[in-house]
């Protein structure tokens, strides 16, 4: 499965738990080509590819097509993740609702500031650094947002990769490269998100359009 099938079928799941919250039983691809932004026809592409069939005039059974998509994207597994620097953004991540609905919980936080690790108001426990090693092994987490300045971004990297992290979302300015992996283990995955980046592209987009073609 290619990246772009992969973001498709994560959309066709969200739009699929909420029309199951609004009572809905059943499902036509339109629908989920709507959600996803595809036509009908790629939405019955991805689910032949993934062996997935609906009836030509019943379409899809909607609680079926959940627990089909929630294998595929191993929803089955832990879904935890820790955040790394407890700011703005990390609190806002903290204190983010709409990762429930896919399964994702963030379990906790670690930050240098004692003011924040001993703040009573935060939604999950965040702990200072120095616990780091400890608090990853005990929860069996393998995933962390990383939402530091720029200067302490590749340092923390390096601590979660020894701490056992095998996948980074990273938020802060600077892009993270890929880890070595050990003989034997799959690569660290990382993904950066550079905000002010993705900001400058679409402002350049916008007084440029005929770039975007």
């Amino acid at each position: 499965m290619n990246s772009d099938m992969l973001i498709r079928i994560t959309r066709y799941y969200r739009a699929l738990n909420r029309l199951r919250a609004i009572g809905l039983e059943k499902v036509f691809a339109h629908n989920l080509a709507d959600a996803a932004g595809v036509s009908a026809a790629v939405v019955r592409k991805d689910f032949s590819l993934l062996e997935i069939h609906g009836q030509k005039r019943g379409g899809y059974e909607i609680t079926e097509l959940i627990e089909r998509l929630s294998v595929i994207l191993g929803k089955g597994e832990a879904q935890d993740t820790v955040i790394i620097g407890c700011g703005r953004i990390g609190k806002a991540l903290m204190h983010y609702s709409g990762f429930e609905p896919d399964g994702i919980r963030v379990v906790a936080g670690f930050d240098t500031d004692p003011v924040v690790y001993a703040d009573a108001s935060n939604p999950v426990p965040v702990y200072p650094m120095s616990r780091l090693d400890e608090v990853i092994a005990a929860l069996g987490v393998k995933v962390a947002i990383i939402t530091v300045p720029e200067s302490a971004a590749a340092d923390t990297a390096e601590k979660l990769f020894d701490a056992g992290i095998r996948g980074i979302l990273n938020f802060s300015p600077i892009t993270l490269k890929p880890h070595p992996a050990a003989p034997g283990e799959n690569p660290v995955v990382i993904h950066n998100i550079n905000i002010a980046l993705e900001l400058e592209q679409i402002f350049y987009e916008l007084q440029f359009p005929m770039v975007r073609k």
